[in-house]
């Protein structure tokens, strides 16, 4: 039986029914709608062949697309769709549809003949180059964009480059596989999956962001020669594009203009809204960032003064938040926080501002004792929950060592207790991470200025005389206590953590009823939340069950 089915499945496989039925796939010397005449087969794919051919009736070579016969009724209805959408567009850039229909049943496009190199065959490529490729292919996506298509397949198989250099980007709107049918039925890595945006590799709706992430994973390829993330199992590869941070180009291509690193880092920010905000402005970023001198990530941008200020009027509109403008007085900041992504993500966004500049960043407290005494940074943003030495135990020798230093808390801790010790320790401020990015700006230079900053959400609790009151009130919880309290924060049923802790469900339906009368609860998930706002378990816990 199990043969059987092995047989048939492979029979309804596309690229065995494609070896099975070669005399339907084969339209050498055919003439469709009696004008476009097939002369060879010049690509094939798992749902559709290409052919370079003649147009008759213009006398000119045009490459012809056509649907494989076995495809399905979704992606043949998907071909004509997204085909009659991007027939639409019209630009230099952009490979043109000519033509769309239907003979014998089979779906076809008549489509721009296009000679050249696929991108890829430019890895790698000096900066010049990719700045230039990447104008080009940002240009092309912002005009597709401007009306309501994105292409969802950015990738270097897609762009091809012309004798004369120009880019042609390729299959807009024609991606008739859909974003289901990427992987082979082994789950490996067929290509596109490695320029997924993070929103693509969950399910989740897309917009155009999603072109502009993948584009950023196609620079940084073409400039490192390397992929920002690779892995041989999907899982992993697409589990690195939603939560791995690429590693900088910088350290790959040590001379890399500075600005061109930010401008593919931006691109590659895990979250849409962090990225540019269109395809345009990260045309234009790009194009600035060989136009200025740069030095690396850990020193100040050397911005060549221009003649006069409409000339730095058009320059700042041109670069956008990547270009930075002369201050006398920048503010030097340091990170200190475990959690990568969050500290890169703030990092770049810090860098954005023009009175700001970040020297260094530490993901533990004796990184940040070592970060502190070697950058002497002007501000520190201090994470109170980090490994082995916590923000909170090295806050008051760097108050003491380095008085200079003002130190901002920057932490998603809003207990009683966290707060009054860090100001008692002489936190400058308290931020929590729930703010805003333009309030945490602001909180960064009423610091610098000398002003005790407390973010919303802490102000509160300090006007209602938190000072006074006695850190030791909170309740204290056995290790037991804690284990339920975490194991119901994760979600799990009491029965699983029982079985999880290998001790009796009953124990657990008892002790839960004990912590819920101590923390005045009135459900065990209201216990979880009350013993997460007070300290008692951590959100670092929930990630190690």
């Amino acid at each position: 039986m199990d043969s059987c089915v092995s047989t048939q499945s492979f029979v309804h496989s596309p690229l065995i029914r494609a070896a099975l039925e070669p005399e339907q796939n084969n339209m050498i010397g055919d003439k469709i709608n009696n004008r476009y005449e097939i002369l060879e087969l010049i690509g094939e794919g798992a749902t559709a062949a290409v052919y370079r051919g003649v147009d008759t009736r213009l006398q000119r070579t045009v490459a012809i697309k056509v649907l494989l016969p076995y495809v399905d009724k979704v992606t043949r209805q998907r071909f004509q769709r997204e085909a009659l959408s991007a027939a639409k567009l019209n630009h230099a850039n952009i490979m043109a549809i000519y033509d769309v229909g239907e003979e014998n049943q089979r779906p076809y496009l008549i489509i721009e003949y296009i000679e050249g190199r696929p991108l890829f065959s430019f890895i790698p490529s000096s900066p010049e180059v990719v700045v230039e490729f990447g104008h080009q292919i940002c240009t092309a996506l912002d005009y597709a964009h401007r009306r309501n298509l994105i292409h969802r397949d950015i990738k270097p198989a897609n762009i091809h480059i012309t004798p004369d250099g120009q880019v042609k980007l390729m299959d807009f709107g024609l991606a008739i596989t859909g974003e289901t049918k990427r992987l082979t039925a082994t789950g490996r890595i067929i290509g596109t999956p490695a320029y997924l945006s993070p929103e693509q590799a969950q399910g989740l709706p897309l917009t155009s962001h999603t072109d502009i992430y993948s584009t950023g994973v196609v620079l940084y390829e073409l400039v490192t020669g390397v992929l920002p993330f690779d892995a041989d199992d999907i899982g992993v590869l697409l589990l690195q594009q939603v939560k791995k941070q690429p590693r900088p180009p910088s350290e790959l291509v040590p001379d890399i203009p500075y600005n061109l690193e930010r401008a593919i880092l931006k691109a590659l920010a895990k979250q849409p809204e962090a990225r540019f905000e269109t395809a345009g402005a990260m045309a234009s970023a790009l194009v600035a960032s060989v136009e200025r001198r740069s030095q690396t990530l850990s020193t100040a941008v050397v911005v060549e003064q221009p003649e006069d200020a409409e000339e730095i009027r058009e320059i700042a509109i041109q670069a956008g938040p990547l270009e930075a403008e002369v201050s006398t007085n920048i503010i030097r900041v340091a990170l200190a926080d475990d959690h990568r992504i969050l500290r890169t993500s703030l990092a770049l966004y810090l860098d954005e501002n023009e009175r700001i500049e970040v020297v260094g960043e530490a993901n533990d407290g004796q990184q940040t004792l070592e970060m502190v005494r070697e950058k002497h940074p002007d501000v520190l943003l201090l994470d109170l929950n980090m490994p082995d030495v916590s923000g909170l135990d090295i806050l008051p020798g760097i108050r003491e060592t380095w008085p200079e230093v003002k130190v901002l808390v920057l932490t998603g801790r809003n207990e009683d207790s966290y707060i009054m010790r860090a100001l008692r320790a002489g936190a400058h401020g308290y931020v929590l991470k729930t703010t805003s990015e333009q309030a945490l700006i602001q909180a960064v230079r009423d610091v610098f200025e000398g002003h005790l900053v407390l973010g919303h959400g802490v102000a509160e609790r300090v006007l209602q005389g938190l000072m006074a009151r006695d850190t030791n009130d909170i309740p204290q919880i056995s290790d037991l206590d804690r284990a339920i309290l975490i194991g119901i924060a994760a979600g799990h049923t009491n029965e699983q953590i029982a079985g999880r802790l290998k001790i009796d469900q009953q124990l657990v339906d008892a002790q839960l009823v004990v912590l819920m009368e101590r923390l005045d609860a009135g459900s065990r998930t209201e216990a979880s939340l009350i013993a997460l706002r007070q300290g008692l378990i951590l959100l670092e816990d929930l990630h190690n069950l």
